[in-house]
């Protein structure tokens, strides 16, 4: 079965750091871009970031841009998003998701998704 587990979410303080972690199953890995996303409620799915399997390439929204870090261990068949100096606005639930592209933006150009990860940040 083709899946992607989130897993890494929680509570922390503005300012404070949490990594997320991505485990796929069920698909060629190292053969897909892995992108992260994030929802706020009443919000529309938005792009955080993203790691192509070619060169491993790293693009981030530029809300994140200096704080979160995407990379990807293909022999674990996982994707990680180091997120750092949070801040309330970055609460979200968030996703990983994998794409045969180049490397979307849109959510509509992702293929595989997770079922996400809640991350709260208080002031």
């Amino acid at each position: 079965q083709v899946q992607l587990v989130e897993s890494g979410g929680g509570l922390v303080q503005a300012g404070g750091s949490l990594r997320l972690s991505c485990a796929a199953s069920g698909l060629t890995f190292s053969f897909y871009t892995m992108g992260w996303f994030r929802q706020a409620p009443g919000e529309e799915r938005e792009f955080v970031a993203r790691v192509r399997w070619i060169g491993e390439d790293t693009y981030y929204t530029d809300s994140v841009k200096g704080r979160f870090t995407v990379s990807r261990d293909n022999a674990k068949r996982t994707v990680y998003l180091q997120m750092n100096s949070l801040k309330p606005e970055d609460t979200a639930v968030y996703y990983c998701a994998a794409s045969r592209s180049m490397g979307p933006v849109l959510p509509t150009g992702y293929d595989l998704w997770g079922q996400g990860t809640q991350v709260t940040v208080s002031s």
